[in-house]
């Protein structure tokens, strides 16, 4: 749950691949690119119905947009909210803006769901294994005692919440929270606030590899997301049509490091401070929030295939897993995926 090197290209978006049908007419389809959060966005938007004064404030509007989450959530900027919260060492109440509190609650809660699974605090573990700023660790096997000490200052009960005014509290000073598992999620859901409030029908957002999706295409139809295959990421594993929805994906298939025969994966498990042994090489979440589903993807890959699929069941996600048994991968679906697969 560490943020990538600024603008490099994230994992996650090896796992989701949108793409439309170019035969239309190009003119009808706006798109707008940049950087954000040490990846990329992409936003298409259908201008049909759209007013010409809306389109041209749109590449601004969405970079506005953008920047701001950035600059509330970011490790990599010195000088953001996030960054200013983690090096106070002061134990008494922090004030945030709300927009800060609204991740950090959900954050928690979505902790509290995953029994500590899903940790905003795990970072200084995710760096002690080399899969963070600290480079210089890369393809090293931390002894147990190094875990040992970092996990004293890891844990999402160390952290108090206060709703109004809204306010952090450390009950460890030394405690360090990354939001890249959540904050691009947010960053979509505010984008797409922002072009909901511009009264855009039709749109497709995707910032690092999680979307969200309204309306139609620029053909009429309903948006087409492909969920990348493990053996191959050129290959599909699976093609979805979405519309008004948010979709997240997470694993760890590509993402890992090998020492003396045995595979380390760089996702961490915060209850451990150790990477996760299972097989759970994909999972895709779909809901009506792109930052739950962000998040609830990170929570279910770091379970397991399992435990991950028994979270999924509780709070009635629409999730979609891949497998690895043996030399092959085996797809695995909660109910509510059924449906949205098998509605259409």
């Amino acid at each position: 749950m560490i943020e990538r090197s600024k603008f490099s290209l994230p994992f996650y978006f090896l796992f989701i691949l949108f793409f439309l049908n170019c035969s239309g007419d190009r003119n009808e389809l706006l798109t707008l690119n940049g950087v954000t959060m040490g990846t990329f966005y992409n936003v298409k938007v259908v201008k049909k119905g759209v007013n010409t004064l809306v389109v041209d404030l749109l590449p601004k509007g969405i970079q506005r947009v953008l920047d701001d989450v950035n600059q509330k959530m970011s490790t990599y900027v010195e000088d953001s909210e996030l960054s200013r919260l983690n090096q106070n060492r002061s134990t008494d109440w922090i004030s945030v803006s709300p927009e800060l509190y609204k991740v950090l609650w959900y954050a928690i809660q979505t902790s509290k769901k995953s029994d500590g699974a899903f940790d905003i605090t795990v970072g200084p573990l995710v760096n002690l294994w080399g899969f963070g700023p600290e480079k210089n660790r890369e393809n090293t096997i931390p002894s147990e005692k190094e875990i040992k000490d970092r996990l004293t200052n890891v844990g999402y009960q160390k952290l108090m919440l206060r709703a109004d005014p809204p306010a952090v509290k450390k009950l460890n000073p030394k405690i360090y929270c990354d939001l890249s598992a959540i904050a691009k999620g947010y960053g979509v859901d505010k984008v797409a606030d922002y072009l909901d409030s511009l009264q855009v029908a039709n749109y497709l957002i995707e910032v690092g590899g999680e979307i969200r999706a309204r309306g139609l295409n620029q053909k009429g139809a309903d948006w087409r997301i492909g969920i990348s295959s493990p053996q191959n990421p050129n290959d599909i594993e699976k093609v979805i049509s979405v519309t008004n929805r948010a979709v997240a994906t997470s694993g760890d298939y590509r993402n890992y490091f090998e020492k003396d025969g045995i595979r380390y994966s760089h996702t961490i498990d915060p209850t451990t401070g150790k990477p996760i042994t299972h097989h759970l090489a994909s999972v895709t979440v779909i809901h009506d929030s792109c930052m739950v589903a962000d998040a609830m993807a990170t929570a279910i890959d770091v379970l397991g295939p399992q435990k991950g699929y028994d979270l999924a069941q509780r709070e009635e996600l629409a999730v979609f897993l891949i497998v690895k048994e043996g030399n092959k991968f085996v797809e695995k679906m909660t109910p509510q995926f059924s449906k949205i697969l098998f509605s259409k």
